[in-house]
């Protein structure tokens, strides 16, 4: 078959992977795609074929499914795409990097990133050149290496101040507020997140909408922000989600929120309440989250003079952040287990 005719059965599949998609049914999606892909590959046509790859590995991270959407990613730098363009390479890349941050491989998503950004380094690519970058920086900041991070993320404040998409800019200062923040740079951290609650906008992706107040929230929380602000991001991102769904690492980080609010807010039984329903949900918690649970669980319980099961899971707590590779909250960790002794 010609590679510039498409047939009813692989356009079927297509048009119902980008229908779940929009519909925000991530993991139907990704079946869908990967139906459409192997249309694609029985019709010879590679170019469709990478396309639906891809996308079904897009839809597996958003679904939350870190290890398949990894997989595939990893297929897909491999040397199996259809064309060999430096910035679609680059894309692949940034998946993978950002499926392999979810699994709490901290390590390997900033080496995937980095790939990803000498990849466009020298390209006319300003999107994805800002993409790696925001990869790099999330994976350099969640493995404690912030020093790196906020080196990095003032090269991309400078690449964004150039003509981009408001949805992307908004996403730059996300994540460059996001390094700031755990820099201890907080005046920093409010004033990117501002800027990017401004840029960003609920009516062109209630997702992404979602997902920024969710982890503003989750930033001004461990900067011992709790004030009205907080408050409305926690709120926001709780309405958006209800609208949209959202995955189960979506949930659990909301619930995260929650309960590091009750906590601030003086309420230590209802955030234990919460952190212990994380710490047994059956969808297995990556280790970033498990650690962030058990570090807040072990200070809720020193908080009503439970010594024991504070170190019980702090001891934990280092034990999930260093399986992620994020060495310097295991270090904090351990640091509040050795002031409480």
């Amino acid at each position: 078959m010609p590679r510039n005719t498409v047939s009813p059965l692989y356009a079927t599949a297509e048009l119902q992977a980008y229908e779940h998609r929009t519909n925000h049914a991530f993991s139907d999606a990704a079946v869908s795609a990967h139906s459409a892909a192997e249309i694609a590959l029985s019709e010879g046509d590679a170019d469709s074929w990478w396309k639906m790859t891809f996308l079904q590995a897009e839809n597996l991270l958003d679904a939350g499914d870190f290890a398949a959407c990894a997989a595939i990613a990893a297929s897909l730098v491999g040397g199996h795409a259809a064309t060999n363009a430096p910035h679609v390479q680059a894309q692949a890349y940034i998946l993978l990097a950002m499926a392999r941050q979810g699994e709490g491989a901290l390590e390997e998503a900033a080496d995937a990133a980095r790939a990803a950004v000498a990849l466009v380094a020298d390209e006319n690519e300003i999107e994805t050149n800002v993409k790696a970058r925001q990869a790099l920086i999330a994976a350099l900041a969640d493995s404690g290496r912030l020093e790196e991070a906020w080196t990095e993320s003032l090269g991309l404040a400078d690449a964004i101040e150039t003509e981009v998409d408001d949805q992307l800019a908004g996403k730059g200062y996300w994540v460059i507020g996001n390094v700031a923040f755990l820099y201890n740079k907080v005046e920093e951290g409010l004033h990117y997140h501002e800027l990017a609650a401004a840029t960003l906008s609920p009516a062109r992706n209630l997702d992404i909408w979602a997902k920024f107040n969710k982890a503003s929230a989750a930033m001004r929380l461990a900067a011992d922000v709790a004030d009205a602000d907080t408050l409305r991001c926690i709120e926001r991102a709780e309405l958006a989600t209800d609208i949209i769904g959202g995955s189960s690492n979506d949930y659990l980080l909301m619930k995260l929120n929650r309960a590091h609010w009750n906590f601030l807010a003086g309420e230590a039984q209802a955030a234990i309440d919460l952190l212990d329903q994380i710490r047994a949900d059956p969808d297995k918690p990556s280790p970033q989250i498990l650690g962030e649970a058990c570090l807040l669980l072990g200070r809720a319980h020193l908080k009503i003079g439970n010594r024991d099961a504070a170190r019980d899971h702090l001891l934990h707590a280092a034990e999930h952040f260093e399986a992620a590779g994020a060495q310097q909250r295991a270090a904090q960790a351990r640091d509040l287990l050795s002031t409480e002794g």
